[in-house]
């Protein structure tokens, strides 16, 4: 999962931190039901950036659990996986996308 990446523009997120989000917006269902469809269950997760969308650098959220309401809405409990790094930003339906990279942190001894 590094092209096309669906990015969620709202908060920071943290490798093992719980993310729990409120999703209402129609662009933002429409990704997360595309996430649980293909089965990925990943997206990421990037901070606004007043001119080019989204920031350069983010977290993946893994989704745990999904609950779906009769009006369109859904409570997604998600936790951060991996930092990352934007290459290219991107659309497709309303919502942003990005190629990104990985980015390795050093293990301490």
């Amino acid at each position: 999962l590094n092209k096309n990446v669906p990015i969620f523009v709202c908060t920071m997120a943290y490798p093992t931190v719980p993310c729990p989000l409120h999703i209402f917006e129609p662009c933002y269902r429409l990704m997360i039901r595309r996430c649980m469809e293909t089965g990925t269950k990943q997206f990421g997760m990037c901070i606004s950036d007043p001119v080019k969308g989204f920031a350069d650098y983010g977290c993946i959220l893994e989704i745990r659990n999904v609950e779906f309401f009769a009006d369109g809405r859904s409570v997604v409990d998600s936790i951060g996986k991996r930092r990352f790094k934007v290459i290219q930003h991107s659309q497709r339906d309303g919502y942003n996308t990005a190629d990104i990279e990985y980015i390795e942190d050093q293990k301490v001894k």
